[in-house]
């Protein structure tokens, strides 16, 4: 028999689902209910969460909400970016790259308050399950997870606001008489996604107003902006000069890239769970950051190195998109990326106009950018191009023995 669960911690936001969760917790479960909300930069105020969840008849000391901003960037969003981590080409991971701080700080509260098990509101069709259930195996490994979504029958909008009217719970007056909005919206400091609803059809384009945080292109300054963006180790911690900490360096960025309408993307990316899905992003801030950690590292990176970070990247980005931030295989490979970012120190400017990011310098104490053998003028001796000669009869050999046995075979 499995043994009765005595107190959960619930991922809370105060939603409609996670607010219809917490009552189906204590009605199925008759357990002890902690509710945390994390405040990771959505843009919506969490405190409303604190006065819905104690009318639900959860302690004071048992709701947890906390300000994650400043862990969010420095701990995963810099992290994952010292990678170039994209997704299929074009995804920089918003959503992925939020939910193992989730799950860390629910298993660290089911510590504290002594829960043995946690509870979140993600769907058995979605990636976030996976994420959330990888994080907190990886670090509770007897931890219990519920998941309301593979377990009840209110699979519909209707039949959650059935529920939560026979039990009381408060919903938005606005959503229960508006109806179902056109799509769902996910946030945080990195990114707005959206999905569901009209955009479900990849054929549809959404209208210009479903964007939040960034102008359309079209209606962007027609003047352009060149921001300086400073780097340590391969983080940004100056902009203009200004240093700024880990969450206010993003923020700085998005409201940079937003105006300038950068960072819009529309893609049917592949789910882990085994479908495609179609997903609208906004990413101003992490679209100029990838830009500029490329600039930073091409002139302070070994050819090499930079090769293999290249090759790495794809493998790493899959990573985060499946799950596996806490895995021995992303911490092993983070240490190879973070110690290749020992020399990515100095200053890149970009400039941002209509949608786009340009690079426009970069300088570096650790430059290995050599004017004087690079130059296109005379370079007194410093190379002698004679040597290319070699190079090129040696790399050139296999293909002049391949060619001659093709010619023979004719």
């Amino acid at each position: 028999m499995e043994k009765k669960i005595k107190k959960v911690v619930l991922a809370y936001s105060g939603g409609l689902d996670t607010s219809v969760i917490l009552k189906w917790l204590q009605d199925v479960y008759h357990c002890e209910v902690v509710t945390f909300t994390a405040d990771i930069g959505q843009g919506e105020e969490v405190a409303p969460a604190r006065a819905k969840a104690l009318k639900m008849g959860i302690k004071h000391e048992n709701i947890y909400i906390e300000d994650l901003r400043e862990e969010f960037v420095r701990d995963f969003v810099f992290p994952m970016f010292r990678a170039n981590a994209v997704y299929e080409g074009e995804y920089l991971l918003g959503t992925s790259i939020a939910r193992p701080l989730i799950a860390k700080r629910l298993v660290e509260i089911a510590r504290k308050t002594k829960g043995d098990a946690i509870s979140h509101g993600a769907t058995g069709k979605g990636n976030d399950q996976v994420r959330f259930e990888l994080g907190a195996y990886a670090l509770m490994p007897d931890v219990k997870v519920i998941a309301p979504w593979r377990e009840w029958d209110l699979l519909s909008r209707e039949k959650l606001l059935a529920y939560a009217d026979k039990h009381g719970i408060p919903v938005d007056y606005k959503k229960r008489k508006g109806g179902g909005a056109p799509y769902s919206m996910d946030a945080n400091l990195l990114h707005i996604s959206y999905e569901g609803g009209v955009l479900e059809d990849p054929a549809y384009e959404p209208e210009d107003s479903m964007w939040r945080i960034t102008v359309s292109p079209e209606k962007a300054p027609n003047k352009p902006e060149v921001v300086s963006l400073t780097y340590q180790r391969g983080d940004i911690v100056a902009i203009d000069g200004k240093k700024l900490s880990a969450a206010k360096v993003l923020e700085k960025l998005n409201q940079l890239g937003g105006k300038h309408g950068v960072g819009r993307l529309d893609l049917v990316e592949n789910r882990y769970v085994g479908m495609k899905s179609r997903g609208c992003y906004e990413t101003p801030g992490g679209t100029i950051m990838l830009k500029a950690h490329r600039a930073m590292e091409s002139i302070t990176l070994d050819r090499e190195v930079l090769a293999l970070k290249d090759d790495l990247m794809p493998r790493y980005a899959r990573m985060v998109y499946n799950g596996y931030w806490f895995s021995p295989e992303r911490l092993l490979l983070q240490s190879l990326i973070d110690q290749s970012q020992a020399a990515v120190n100095g200053t890149v400017k970009v400039k941002l106009y209509k949608g786009t990011v340009m690079t426009v310098s970069r300088t570096s104490p650790n430059s290995l950018f050599d004017p004087a053998i690079s130059t296109f003028e005379d370079d007194r001796g410093a190379y002698d191009q004679k040597d290319a000669a070699g190079f090129i009869r040696l790399n050139a050999l296999r293909l002049r023995i391949a060619a001659k046995l093709n010619k023979n075979r004719k």
